[in-house]
């Protein structure tokens, strides 16, 4: 009898596993898993806990501006043309989890903030242009977004995405966020206001 109870119960062992190893496998398949984790994410950036600063003065570093981008459409950007403007940089791909995750939150920032005086720089990372391209249709995203001509300078190099950076009209990067952060916060858009005005302190 007890040989019995132990065998039903390894049957009903290895089915859950089954159902689970399953569930898995077509998550990883169909490429819902990025999806799935993305999801995750964006429930821990509502809770506001991961907010990206202004960098102390002696932190800021100049910015390049001597490289060259391209729309998704092929056009090629001078990245000079974004100078006397406060820029909003954020390095992204369609492949990373915690960049889908904050993209909705930098879309509504984006909405409510972008003017001629705060640009938007969405860099896709992706091999293949047009994976960004139907990743931004697909979800209806608006703020431009951008591919590298050859390499980034130095300054913008990061071994983690999604990175972000804010440029202050003045040509000093004055934001370096690793890794997500929410960016649609009243504290934030006061800091890309202030900013913009060049009116930002921080010792």
């Amino acid at each position: 009898m007890k040989k019995s109870r132990k065998k039903k119960s390894l049957n009903k062992e290895f089915r859950e596993w089954g159902i689970f190893v399953t569930i898995l496998g077509i998550l990883f398949i169909t490429g819902w898993h990025k999806n799935l984790a993305a999801g995750i994410q964006q429930l821990f950036l509502k809770t506001g806990v991961m907010q990206a600063s202004v960098k102390n003065t002696s932190e800021q570093v100049a910015a390049p501006y001597n490289f060259k981008l391209k729309t998704l459409k092929g056009k090629q950007v001078s990245f000079e043309d974004f100078k006397g403007k406060t820029v909003f940089i954020n390095l992204w791909a369609t492949w990373c989890p915690p960049c889908i995750a904050e993209m909705p939150d930098i879309h509504e920032l984006y909405k409510e903030v972008a003017s001629d005086k705060i640009k938007f720089v969405m860099i896709s990372l992706d091999d293949d242009p047009q994976k960004a391209a139907k990743f931004i249709q697909r979800k209806g995203y608006t703020f431009p977004v951008y591919t590298t001509e050859g390499y980034l300078p130095q300054a913008y190099s990061s071994r983690s995405i999604p990175t972000t950076f804010v440029i202050s009209p003045s040509g000093k990067i004055v934001v370096k966020q690793k890794g997500m952060a929410s960016y649609n916060t009243s504290k934030f858009k006061k800091t890309l206001t202030q900013i913009s005005n060049n009116s930002v302190q921080k010792d």
